[in-house]
């Protein structure tokens, strides 16, 4: 619900720093080869994140795209500056609070999931944008060229390409300017038949030569907002020409030492993953057996969770008690509650209704470039392939982002998550969001890290920086067996393999409700630099098919 020739190049491990080194951990080879050659061209961290995104936006049509939104989480080295740049998606002006009920006050399924009435206004291109004008070096067409050239070339169907659009082919077989650019005949493509986007290739073209503009308003968005209205969308031109982007405080903490740098609302990531630490900070970790430490994760993770479902929304719409949610001395009260030897059922922090979750998809990339500047980003449409549904003639694939809101008070989303009027629907609001792009920082390590996974994300980066904690490289965060508890369903989530049959039998004995998938999750992108040891390291998820390189550039 995201995204590679030099005298010497090391994929996935480290090499000795030196000038000119840099890394990036991207989901997909060609965009963090794309990358690589931005900065060999001459630009920043900045400029590479950019083209990078645009680079995910083409070759990852089921993670991400320029119908979706993002986080950027940036650090500019001869500043210091760290702010985020909220890209997400918007509510479209004629969005009412009860749009996907039916006259009995019923969420209509699928209503939120499927077609253009799913989609928010996207906030991608103008990320895009903002990042190259604002804290870039190069030109917007020379960050887009690599994107432009992937759409007019096409690229390679992969398995993974395959598994995640046999997720959702009915319904992007639904629509025809969907089906035909991402579907054979209306079947998936075999393995190696090129996907060519040329309608996307001259929106991106459009996009290079006229900026913001050239997307939000113009003939590309006079088509978009057309055919949304064609196909029982809402969308208005006024909505596209009033977008914009937000740079916003990220969320700050401290953790045992380390610095953590977050995501801020409207992402509930910074908060609800600060909160489980500030939680998990009251025990000495390290004094316990590993099968109470989980349970003291999972504990953490419910409270964290809780408060999410309670508090979070768009800053700009609600007041949200940011200062008390991080609280040191809230934390260790919420610890008071832990009982070491056994679960605490969530119908005693709340009772809420909920159902049953469904599949994922995201993307995620991180970036250092020779000079300090970093920045991690997570890519977002939602559901693999968003909501299915393309707008005819500008092969602009839209987001079914509206989902993420509480489409009902109460009631789950796709992710399992609920929400209450914190999180309701409103013109112009954007929803709350679980992706998490996150740097670490200590007096001798610093780390850029985020994955893809939906409500996971939060546990899933939780998890990484408690393993950083340990001393641990990213090779080890990208890898570790992952679980999860968001609340509600009550139950621990964890992926296949990711608890040994020992671990679930005590996990049971606490009176922990566990369910296995049936496959691994997430896709973590993630760098160390190592300032002592003059080290940089990268690593991509073996999950997924990314590629991370750790490089020297002229």
């Amino acid at each position: 619900m995201f995204l590679f020739l030099c005298v010497l190049i090391f994929s996935s491990t480290y090499v000795t720093a030196q000038s000119k080194q840099a890394a990036i951990a991207s989901a997909h080879p060609l965009a963090t080869q794309v990358g690589i050659n931005i900065l060999r061209q001459g630009g920043n961290a900045f400029d590479a994140a950019a083209a990078i995104t645009a680079s995910l936006a083409v070759v990852e049509p089921y993670s991400s795209g320029l119908g979706g939104g993002a986080f950027w989480l940036i650090h500019r080295s001869s500043d210091n500056k760290q702010v985020m740049i909220d890209g997400r998606e918007k509510a479209p002006m004629r969005s009412t609070h009860d749009m996907y009920l039916d006259k009995a006050g019923d969420v209509v399924e699928g209503l939120s999931l499927n077609g253009p009435k799913a989609a928010g206004i996207p906030g991608v291109p103008a990320g895009i944008e903002h990042l190259v004008k604002n804290y870039g070096r190069l030109s917007l067409k020379q960050v887009l060229m690599p994107a432009i050239k992937q759409a007019q070339r096409g690229f390679i169907v992969s398995e993974r390409y395959q598994k995640l659009l046999n997720y959702r082919k009915d319904v992007v077989r639904q629509y025809p300017s969907a089906a035909k650019i991402f579907l054979n005949k209306h079947k998936i493509p075999a393995i190696g038949e090129l996907i060519v986007q040329k309608d996307l290739a001259k929106t991106l073209i459009e996009f290079a030569n006229y900026g913001r503009k050239g997307f939000y308003q113009g003939p590309i968005a006079k088509q978009m907002v057309s055919s949304v209205i064609n196909n029982g969308g809402i969308w208005q031109l006024d909505d596209l020409k009033e977008y914009q982007v937000i740079e916003r405080e990220p969320i700050v903490l401290n953790y045992n030492g380390i610095k953590v740098i977050s995501a801020a609302p409207p992402s509930s990531g910074g908060i609800v993953m600060g909160q489980a630490l500030n939680i998990l900070e009251q025990f000495n970790l390290e004094e316990f057996d590993s099968i109470t430490r989980k349970h003291l994760v999972i504990e953490a993770m419910r409270r964290a969770y809780r408060d999410r479902a309670a508090y979070l929304g768009d800053p700009d719409f609600i007041d949200i008690p940011v200062k008390r949610l991080l609280d040191k001395n809230y934390a260790e009260g919420l610890a008071l509650t832990i009982n070491l030897k056994r679960a605490t059922p969530s119908t005693e922090l709340s009772n809420i209704a909920t159902i049953q979750q469904k599949g994922t998809d995201t993307t995620h990339f991180s970036v250092v470039d020779a000079e300090g500047n970093r920045v991690s980003a997570t890519l977002s449409i939602n559901l693999p392939f968003g909501s299915g549904f393309v707008a005819e003639g500008t092969g602009v694939l839209l987001n079914n982002e509206m989902d993420d809101f509480s489409v009902k008070p109460l009631t789950a989303n796709a992710y399992g998550l609920v929400g209450d009027h914190a999180n309701s629907i409103a013109p112009n609001k954007r929803p709350l969001s679980s992706m998490t792009p996150t740097f670490l920082e200590t007096d001798d390590r610093v780390a850029v890290l985020g994955t893809p996974g939906g409500s996971r994300i939060i546990s899933m980066v939780l998890l990484g920086v408690l393993n950083f904690a340990e001393g641990k490289t990213p090779k080890s965060w990208v890898s570790l067996s992952r679980y999860h508890h968001q609340y509600l369903p009550d139950q621990v989530e964890f992926e296949q393999g990711g608890l040994s049959d020992v671990e679930q039998a005590a996990l049971r004995d606490k009176g922990h409700i566990l369910k296995e998938k049936n496959r691994r999750y997430g896709n973590m992108q993630a760098i160390m630099i190592w300032k002592s040891k003059d080290l940089i390291f990268a690593a991509s998820d073996p999950r997924g098919k990314g590629s991370a390189k750790v490089f020297y550039y002229p």
